[in-house]
C-alpha cells in the first residue's frame, strides 16, 4: 500500500496548534518581520504548504528551499535572502537547534499520566513519587527511588535499591539494576543499566567469575539509545556524564568513565576503564581497547580499532586508528601501487 507522507502522523504524535508566526519565532528564538499568519504544523521543504514551517541549514538543498511552498523557513542569516516572497524567513544562528524546538512546539512530549496500573508490581519497600506513571507489567524492586514526573514504561524493570531521579522516561523493557539515575534521563527501550560486567580470572581449572561490585552512575540530561548496555562496575562505578547521548546497540563496559557531552554513535563498543574526557564523540561501529584515556574534543570516525591513548581534539580513524592525514595519505598510496601495471609502469617513465 502506498501511504503518503506524513510528518507527525497523529496517530503516533500528539499535537499543539495552530500557533502564531510569534510562537513559531519565539520557539526558534530567532527574528522575523511581522506577519499576522498561522501556522498548523511542520513539513521538509519538498512538502511543506503554507500552513507548514520547514527550515534549511545543508546548502545541498537550495533547490528545494528557492521551491519551496511553506509559510515560514528558518534559516541562518546568509540563506534569508534565499527563501522565497512568499515565506517568511525566520532567521537564526543555529536553524537545526532552533527547528528542534518549533517542532517540539507542535508535538510535545505527551504528559505523564499519575498512577500505577494494576498490573505491575511495585515492593512496598519502594518508593514512588505520587505524580510519575507505572505502565503495565513494570516491575519496581524494594527500597527503589522514583523521582516525581517520571514515566516507567511497559515490562520495565528497576531493581532493589535503583534511584531514578525527577523526569526521566524508561522505555518499554527496559532493565535498570546498581544504578543511580540523575534527572531528565531518557533511556530507549530494550536498554540494560547495570548487569555484571565481563570480569573473569584465567586458573588452570576454568575461568573464575570476578564480583562486580560497582554501580552505573548516570548523571543529568543523558539519553540512552535502545538496546544499549551499560555494565556496572567491578570495583570502580561505570560512569556517563551529564549531556551525553548514546545511539542505539552502544556497548559500555565496566568502569568506563564518559564525560560530559559526548556522543557515541550505534554499534560502538568501549571496553573496561577507558576514560572519555569531556565533548568525545565515536562513530559508528569503532572499538577502544581496555585502559585507554581519550582526551577532551577528541573525535574517532566510524570504525576505527582504537589501541592507544587519543590526544585532546585528535582526529582519528581506521583500524589501527591514526591520525586522519595520515590514514588517507596510506590509502591513496595504496591506491597508486594497486593501479600500477607493467603498461602504466612504462608510461610513469615517460612522464
Amino acid at each position: 500500500m502506498n501511504w503518503p507522507e506524513n510528518p507527525g502522523d497523529p496517530r503516533f504524535f500528539r499535537r499543539s496548534g495552530p500557533h502564531s508566526l510569534a510562537a513559531v519565532v519565539d520557539a526558534a528564538e530567532g527574528e522575523a518581520p511581522p506577519r499576522r499568519i498561522m501556522l498548523s504544523g511542520v513539513a521538509p521543504l519538498q512538502s511543506a504548504g503554507p500552513e507548514h514551517v520547514s527550515f534549511f541549514d545543508n546548502r545541498k538543498y537550495l533547490p528545494a528551499l528557492k521551491g519551496t511552498r511553506a509559510g515560514a523557513v528558518i534559516v541562518d542569516p546568509a540563506m534569508a535572502a534565499h527563501v522565497p516572497s512568499g515565506a517568511v524567513a525566520v532567521v537564526t544562528e543555529s536553524p537545526y537547534a532552533a527547528w528542534a524546538r518549533v517542532a517540539g512546539l507542535f508535538h510535545p512530549l505527551p504528559p505523564v499520566e499519575p498512577g500505577i496500573h494494576p498490573s505491575a508490581i511495585v515492593n512496598l519497600a519502594a518508593e514512588v513519587h505520587p505524580s510519575t506513571e507505572v505502565g503495565p507489567l513494570a516491575i519496581i524492586g524494594a527500597r527503589a527511588e522514583i523521582g516525581a514526573r517520571c514515566r516507567i514504561g511497559p515490562l520495565a524493570f528497576i531493581g532493589e535499591g535503583v534511584v531514578i531521579g525527577p523526569d526521566c522516561r524508561v522505555g518499554p523493557h527496559v532493565s535498570v539494576t546498581h544504578a543511580l539515575v540523575g534527572q531528565r534521563v531518557y533511556l530507549y527501550p530494550g536498554a540494560r543499566i547495570g548487569q555484571e560486567g565481563f570480569g573473569f580470572a584465567m586458573t588452570p581449572s576454568g575461568f573464575e567469575s570476578v564480583p562486580q561490585l560497582g554501580r552505573v552512575i548516570i548523571e543529568d540530561d543523558v539519553e540512552i539509545g535502545a538496546n544499549t548496555t551499560i555494565d556496572r562496575g567491578s570495583l570502580h562505578d561505570t560512569v556517563i556524564g551529564g549531556g551525553s547521548r548514546l545511539d542505539n546497540l552502544v556497548q559500555i563496559g565496566h568502569n568506563v568513565r564518559v564525560g560530559r557531552a559526548c556522543v557515541i554513535v550505534a554499534q560502538a563498543g568501549i571496553s573496561g576503564s577507558t576514560i572519555l574526557e569531556d565533548h568525545v564523540m565515536i562513530g559508528g561501529q569503532a572499538g577502544l581497547i581496555g585502559h585507554l584515556q581519550i582526551g577532551r574534543g577528541a573525535r574517532i570516525g566510524a570504525q576505527a580499532g582504537v589501541m592507544s591513548d587519543v590526544a585532546p581534539r585528535a582526529e582519528i580513524v581506521g583500524s589501527p586508528a591514526m591520525p586522519g592525514r595520515e590514514f588517507f595519505r596510506q590509502v591513496a598510496t595504496l591506491r597508486r601501487l594497486a593501479r600500477r601495471t607493467p603498461s602504466n609502469q612504462r608510461s610513469d617513465k615517460t612522464e
